[in-house]
């Protein structure tokens, strides 16, 4: 059985000098807690943020207003907009956000509950033109912390495929 996510993404940070800030919406801070469960995280997780409200994303991180009005919170230009801005305003290498429907209500036929976007946001050295920022949507079933668990664990995933 293989290290759990929290600590393959940790060892492939850490090894590699990087650095990550999170900006969670529907995970409400669960990937920063993962991330702390490793002894010595310091290391390379600078901060959270937990941008829940439409105007948390745009003060803390800096989505712009227009992608709010026009795509909603669960939606990937916001989920981009969160992994750059965690990124950015934090200055480190890695950006990773999260913003979906965990449940049991608030989904519909285009988001049922259990959709997610997942971005991750990378920031390459100055002038290389490298720097990037991908998304990706999911769903996820069952329980609203079971769902909850399951985008957080595949955010990380997500962060550490990235990585290496």
């Amino acid at each position: 059985m293989s290290d759990p996510i929290e600590e393959r993404v940790g060892e492939a940070l850490r090894e590699r000098g990087a650095t990550v800030a999170t900006a969670e919406s529907c995970t409400g801070g669960l990937i920063g807690s993962l991330l702390t469960d490793v002894p010595g995280s310091s290391d390379y997780l600078d901060r959270g943020f937990v941008t829940y409200a439409y105007d948390a994303k745009r003060e803390m991180v800096g989505v712009a207003r227009e992608a709010l009005d026009e795509h909603g919170a669960v939606s990937d230009p916001v989920a981009r907009g969160m992994a750059r801005g965690a990124r950015d305003v934090a200055d480190v290498t890695w950006g990773v956000s999260t913003t979906g429907i965990a449940g049991p209500a608030g989904g519909s036929e285009e988001a049922p509950v259990g959709t997610v976007f997942i971005g991750v946001a990378y920031a390459a050295p100055w002038g290389s033109g490298d720097s990037y920022a991908t998304v990706s949507r999911y769903e996820f079933d069952g329980s609203r912390t079971e769902i909850k668990g399951k985008i957080a664990r595949q955010a990380l995933a997500d962060l550490h495929d990235a990585i290496v």
